[in-house]
């Protein structure tokens, strides 16, 4: 299946790839440093900053961490996204909601770079993201996981953390053959992992194989090793997808705790009492474009969400005309298919 380890100690190429974006390297002004607050302190920081901004699609907000234009991606004959303009705030928790096939994945791969898209632009911190290889867009501190997790099975947990962890001194093959030039560094890491998987409880899975976890587990490891180089941006693919509601708390709690040390979080999830649970603002993408924005209450009363996840005739019954419509439509339209066979 995709995005599990086949049981190879080797990792490919893609495995790498991803990898190495699930870890990031260069720290910038993400944990490090930064004194976690209370929750209630965090949120209410990210709610004022996002008290007086418009509840329409892209607007604009104060302090933007991501900025992304006409961002398309087309399959065939398919557009699977086309946002106009979207933008995420700094230090808040952002949910990106929408019904199936809405393009939310697509438009995640297309801003971390895993896909290119066939026009737009989109920055993060500033700095355009066109043309940027996924790893070095981890590098510039946004990092991601995945909706099927990427632990390598036949590596341990305590090895799984640690290939986290970039700029390792002992990856030269010169140094490699000396040992005083990599074992300090070699020890922080372990340090930083130890702490990271006591953590999120996996302190006592260290030296197991991380094929032997739970998938929830695994989920927790991989939020954990995203988190070996203190990033500043965490994006989260259906992180709740497939765990066990006593693993779900805990995501949630781990999920509250990175914004409270300075980061930003945007995440795809469908589970509505999640996003309203822990998002200080939604987006909302169907058929490939935003079609809302706002606050989590206001989101869920909002009738350009309601419709696009249950149809436009969700809570009424048709009238009589409509209904009378409806069959006129359906009978020319198999006219028309017949005439054509």
């Amino acid at each position: 299946m995709y995005g599990e380890d086949t049981g190879a100690t080797a990792a490919t190429p893609e495995e790498l790839a991803e990898l190495a974006h699930s870890s990031g390297s260069e720290p910038r002004g993400g944990a490090e440093g930064v004194t976690a607050q209370p929750d209630s302190q965090a949120k209410e920081a990210a709610l004022a900053a996002l008290a007086t901004v418009a509840h329409e699609p892209g607007a604009a907000k104060p302090d933007p961490i991501i900025v992304a234009d006409t961002v398309v991606r087309r399959f065939g004959g398919l557009t699977a996204v086309d946002v106009a303009h979207v933008e995420v705030q700094r230090g808040s928790i952002t949910a990106l909601i929408g019904p199936n096939g809405a393009g939310k994945t697509t438009f995640f791969n297309l801003l971390t770079g895993f896909d290119n898209p066939d026009e737009g632009s989109w920055s993060f911190n500033g700095r355009s993201l066109a043309g940027v290889q996924a790893y070095k867009v981890a590098r510039r501190g946004m990092v991601r996981t995945f909706q099927l997790t990427k632990a390598l099975s036949r590596l341990t947990v305590m090895e799984n953390m640690r290939l986290g962890a970039t700029d390792q001194r002992g990856e030269s093959f010169w140094r490699a053959v000396i040992p005083g030039m990599w074992r300090r560094q070699e020890a922080e890491i372990t340090d930083r992992a130890e702490e990271l998987l006591a953590r999120f409880k996996l302190d006592a899975k260290a030296d197991d194989f991380a094929g032997s976890l739970s998938g929830g587990q695994r989920k927790l490891l991989e939020m954990a090793r995203a988190l070996m180089v203190r990033p500043e941006m965490v994006m989260l693919d259906e992180p709740m997808a497939g765990v066990n509601p006593v693993l779900t708390q805990s995501l949630l709690g781990h999920v509250k705790s990175l914004r409270d040390e300075g980061m930003t979080v945007l995440f795809v999830e469908h589970d509505m009492d999640m996003v309203r649970d822990i998002s200080d603002w939604v987006i909302v993408m169907a058929q490939g474009k935003v079609i809302a924005e706002g606050p989590p209450d206001a989101i869920m009363a909002d009738e350009r969400v309601i419709d696009a996840y249950l149809g436009s005739h969700h809570d009424s019954a048709l009238t009589e005309e409509e209904e009378e419509q409806m069959l006129a439509e359906a009978e020319a339209e198999l006219a028309r298919q017949r005439e054509s066979s």
